[in-house]
């Protein structure tokens, strides 16, 4: 008998917050204090976290099964990492979708005719709120010279990269990809090819994970409508 799925949904389940400080406002995210209770009889207790915008990520596939890969310089594991395309949703009134689009075009020089959620994931949900969508784009083309990007700082060393989705799992089981949206997204988009595509959900589906996105007073799962 097949495992209902329903039963792994995460969910969401607000707890009474009783206080807040700003510890640290920086330049993307700030750090935050807040003391909470689980129960309307239990003692609060504190947690500091990481307030982050969020963001987005992209699998590019194309006609080949062949998985974009970036290499791109991160201070502050002193690295250069194997990457997808990604970037901030810290652009107002930006929806999701959009922001992948920029950060692709932005990033890669390309485009894509079709666009659907792949899969989502909160990056350190211990501490921080940062949550992550994960777009899988497909029918590239690239973007008119005259609307290309300029890439500034550690962007303008930016080398690409087209690997065929075989090696690129096998480089993440590997030990030799650790970027999470791209070790998540190879995978993800490994196991969505074998089953011809069959889990991808809208790309304007609500981003309930997301909560800035969320609808107004949902509860319950976190589960993204299909495409039909």
């Amino acid at each position: 008998m097949q495992f209902p799925l329903e039963e792994l949904a995460d969910s969401i389940d607000p707890r009474t917050t009783h206080n807040r400080t700003l510890l640290c406002g920086g330049r993307i995210w700030d750090v935050v204090r807040e003391n909470v209770s689980l129960t309307e009889e239990s003692a609060p207790f504190e947690r500091d976290f990481l307030e982050h915008p969020g963001a987005v990520a992209i699998a590019v596939l194309n006609e080949d099964q062949q998985i974009l890969l970036i290499r791109q310089y991160r201070h502050p594991v002193r690295a250069n990492l194997w990457e997808i395309p990604a970037g901030l949703l810290d652009v107002a009134g930006e929806t999701p979708l959009e922001a992948a689009q920029r950060e692709l075009a932005e990033e890669t020089s390309l485009c894509a005719k079709q666009w659907d959620t792949l899969m989502e994931f909160y990056n350190s949900p211990g501490g921080s709120t940062e949550a992550c969508r994960v777009f899988l784009a497909r029918d590239i083309a690239p973007v008119d010279k005259e609307h290309q990007h300029i890439r500034e700082d550690e962007e303008s060393e930016i080398i690409m990269r087209w690997v065929n989705l075989k090696d690129a799992v096998s480089a993440v089981l590997s030990g030799y990809i650790h970027n999470p949206s791209a070790t998540n997204a190879i995978l993800a988009t490994y196991i969505a090819h074998q089953q011809n595509f069959s889990s991808l959900y809208s790309a304007h589906s609500p981003f309930e994970a997301h909560p800035r996105y969320r609808t107004k007073d949902c509860t319950g799962p976190i589960r993204p409508a299909k495409n039909s």
